[in-house]
């Protein structure tokens, strides 16, 4: 397969749940799905899956999880039935090998995952898999898993990564528009104009990039890395989504290909 056919990589922010029922983002999400080729399946690694080890879920029909509280009733009702794919799950096992690879059958879609394919994919028809982070990793490891996954993308499976750049729930403002924190703002724009540079070496330890990434930086930074290490050099970056809701949590998302 040529590379004009290869799938690109997404990562999304996907913010508060809230955002599964609608709105702007929602609508930015829908609009990267409905300019990509169509995948086969997808391979989605959310920030609210990290173990201390790699796994991938393996079931045939994964569940919907609200691993979530305090939010509608409407949040909890969605459900996201999209299939697994367990020839996929081998596939990204037999792909990092020799690193060991659990097949997980208990897991499902998170949040993380199924708020956002709910506007990508809405007749959730397309066979997803879920990969856990290891927590128990450096972020230069999680990048390089994310390059050996990259032959997924010659074989139609979109590597869609969702999390935050900028993370700080103790931090957000819990009202409507309100305006960003100086040091997420300061955080997100950094980051923004490394995926811009292409300065991975940067964002694999983005504490090289200012004093704010204390503050900014947890696990849902790291769905980005394996997005990143999944790219190529030269590839079109394009970004969307590209501001700070609550305050504190970057909806940055960024498509490579």
């Amino acid at each position: 397969m040529n590379n004009t056919s290869r799938m690109p990589v997404v990562f999304v922010g996907h913010g508060t749940p809230m955002n599964a029922l609608g709105g702007p983002n929602a609508e930015a999400w829908g609009g990267v799905a409905a300019g990509l080729p169509r995948p086969k399946a997808i391979l989605a690694i959310s920030a609210h899956w990290g173990l201390s080890e790699t796994a991938v879920t393996a079931m045939s029909a994964p569940k919907t999880i609200h691993d979530f509280g305090g939010f509608p009733q409407a949040l909890f009702d969605m459900r996201y039935p999209a299939p697994g794919d367990t020839a996929l799950a081998a596939r990204a096992a037999d792909l990092l090998a020799p690193l060991a690879v659990r097949a997980d059958q208990d897991w499902g879609l998170d949040h993380g995952a199924w708020s956002v394919l709910a506007h990508m994919y809405p007749d959730a028809d397309v066979p997803v898999v879920q990969l856990a982070m290891d927590l128990s990793q450096p972020m230069s490891a999680l990048y390089d898993i994310g390059r050996r996954l990259a032959p997924l993308r010659d074989e139609g499976v979109l590597i869609l990564g969702s999390g935050d750049v900028v993370h700080n729930l103790r931090a957000a403002v819990r009202a409507e528009n309100a305006a960003p924190l100086a040091w997420a703002q300061r955080f997100h724009d950094a980051v923004r104009g490394r995926l811009s540079a292409w300065d991975h070496a940067a964002l694999i330890d983005p504490r090289g990039l200012g004093p704010e990434a204390e503050m900014a930086v947890d696990e849902h930074y790291l769905p980005l890395l394996y997005v990143l290490g999944a790219s190529e050099p030269g590839e079109p970056v394009t970004l969307f989504n590209d501001h700070i809701d609550l305050g504190a949590i970057s909806m940055l998302g960024v498509k490579i290909g």
